[in-house]
């Protein structure tokens, strides 16, 4: 196949989004098919096969697209134009103006065309301080499908949970696909020491995110004293999260960035993993976590699909409640025997995760389109 992938976002590896477009890159490329990025990556510029347009300006909102590490692409109509010529099928990772743009070409010169589904209404109307606001969100999914989905000939969906939300808000059934991002084989239980009472979250430093109820929640535990609570990530909220463990008198918190090689290394001396989010539409980091041996404690969050990872109440907690988080930790630490055996029925719940098989559905998700499309 002749595949042009668009991404309206793709640079760092340092969010989920841009990790799904890399590792689907990298499984179509291994598989020989010839792959087309279009993007506004600079630094790919001049290599094989990447197709560079400008970056967006948005005014007063760059500085804090830049503390996300994130840049949004602005469309050249030329550049698109010439990343689809005779290419099979394209894959759109976004639903933003690149995507947009690309969608509109691909309509007129009748290429098949699918969507991943990686933005949840809740990321956007997060900064805009309206993240409860059910008709804003509402809105913003009948705008997702009204000039953007409703066109594509597939949708895939990372979860069942975003399927059946986006669907259900904009009342309508589209052509779906229900396949995970993944998990890289890479992270696996590794025969290490364990740094005892070593709590580990893996997320950006973002609102929704819910860092805070976390570090609120360390600080109520009566292991408190004990535990070495390790937040990897980056992001905008870095500085707010650093007072607030201070204020909250917590000496032992560590923040940092940690490659994917580092990453495996902290998961596998962590003695409890905790995912408090509060919006997710995959979280990934929690399924390497669990796949390397951890055992989760998760926001039981109605607009997350993290819930679905908990084998019992016990791995999960109230959404946004430090006193029930906390009680949580402290039962896992009261009872390390149950948690060794949590630790091996999760390690087979996983397998249905593994990367390899993941991107192998969506190698057959694009050859379907094709197959299917009307000449």
């Amino acid at each position: 196949m002749k595949i042009c992938i668009v991404a309206d976002v793709l640079g760092e590896p340092n969010n989920g989004t841009t990790l799904a477009c890399l590792n689907l890159i990298n499984y179509l490329q291994s598989r020989g098919h010839g792959v087309r990025v279009l993007c506004s990556d600079s630094d790919k510029r001049g290599l094989g096969g990447y197709y560079i347009v400008p970056t967006m300006s948005l005014g007063p909102i760059n500085p804090y697209l830049e503390k996300n590490g994130v840049a949004l692409s602005k469309p050249d109509k030329m550049v698109v134009r010439a990343a689809l010529d005779g290419v099979d099928v394209c894959h759109l990772m976004t639903p933003f103006a690149l995507a947009r743009c690309a969608l509109k070409i691909c309509r007129e010169k009748n290429i098949p065309v699918t969507a991943g589904f990686h933005c949840q209404a809740e990321n956007i109307s997060s900064h805009l301080k309206l993240m409860n606001a059910r008709l804003a969100n509402k809105a913003i999914y009948h705008n997702f499908y009204r000039t953007f989905y409703k066109y594509v000939d597939a949708v895939h969906y990372p979860t069942q949970f975003i399927k059946d939300t986006f669907e259900g808000s904009v009342h309508r059934t589209t052509k779906g696909y229900v396949i995970s991002n993944g998990v890289n084989d890479i992270f696996k239980k590794q025969d290490v020491p364990k740094t005892a009472y070593q709590v580990l979250f893996i997320g950006r430093y973002s609102k929704e995110k819910s860092h805070d109820t976390l570090l609120r929640a360390v600080a109520k535990s009566r292991y408190r004293d004990k535990i070495k609570l390790v937040l990897a990530g980056q992001g905008p909220r870095c500085a707010h999260l650093k007072r607030l463990a201070k204020k909250l008198k917590l000496e032992n918190v560590v923040m940092r960035f940690y490659s994917r090689d580092e990453l495996v290394k902290v998961i596998n001396e962590s003695a409890l993993y905790v995912h408090p989010a509060k919006i997710e539409i995959e979280a990934i980091s929690c399924l390497e976590a669990i796949k390397c041996g951890l055992v989760p404690v998760i926001s039981d969050s109605s607009l997350s699909a993290t819930p679905a990872f908990a084998l019992s109440e016990k791995n999960l907690f109230k959404c946004g409640d430090a006193d029930s988080l906390a009680a949580r930790i402290d039962y896992w630490f009261d009872h390390p025997e149950e948690m060794k055996h949590c630790s091996e029925k999760y390690l087979g719940f996983t397998e249905q995760f593994g990367q390899s098989a993941c991107m192998e559905k969506m190698e057959r998700m694009l050859e379907e389109i094709i197959d299917s499309h009307e000449v």
